[in-house]
This record gives structure tokens, sequence and C-alpha cells, in this order.
């Protein structure tokens, strides 16, 4: 049976090491997405920008919190920037993100 213990074990540490690794991705990723959109609406604090961004993902599961706040941002700031223009460097940025992670 202890093989099967150890087994059990090896992927429940795949798994949390996985989730860890999302985690960190997605969080990087909201970053470089928060400095890009204050760049585009022309915030000078960038980086209070993207903590905003970082933990607008929070609201709830899955990309549409942090989708919904840039679009939001952008149209209350007048800044014209549709939505596949937000999603396709929502995608641009997580693989960059992944691959900063993965270094």
């Amino acid at each position: 049976m202890s093989g099967m213990d150890e087994r059990g074990d090896a992927y429940e540490n795949k798994f949390a090491h996985d989730a860890e690794l999302k985690f960190k991705a997605e969080a990087r990723r909201n970053k470089l997405l928060g400095h890009w959109a204050a760049e585009q609406m022309g915030h000078k604090d960038k980086e209070a920008y993207a903590k905003e961004v970082i933990m607008a993902d929070f609201e709830e599961a899955g990309d549409e919190d942090v989708f919904r706040k840039i679009r939001q941002d952008f149209d209350a700031s007048g800044t014209s920037v549709d939505d596949a223009t937000i999603r396709a460097k929502m995608n641009e940025l997580m693989a960059v993100a992944v691959e900063e992670i993965s270094k």
C-alpha cells in the first residue's frame, strides 16, 4: 500500500505545484496588463493601477473580472480600445507571464 500512498502524494504535490504556477502566472499577467492599460489611459502611477487590476482578479473565478475592470476604466477615461484588443493583450501577456515565471 506504500506505493499507492506515494503515488497519491505525488499527484497531490503536482496538482498543488500546477495551481501555484497558474496563480503566479495570472498575477504576473494582470500586473503586465495593468501597466499596459495604465499607459493606454495616460496614468502617471502605473504600479498603483497594476495593483488595482491584480485585486480585481479576486472578485470571481476566471478572467472576466479583470476584463470588466479594464473595459470599465477605458470607458470612463475615454480610451478607445475595443474588446478584442483587450482580450488579445490578455492572451499575449499570459504567454509572457508564463515564460517569465518558468525561468
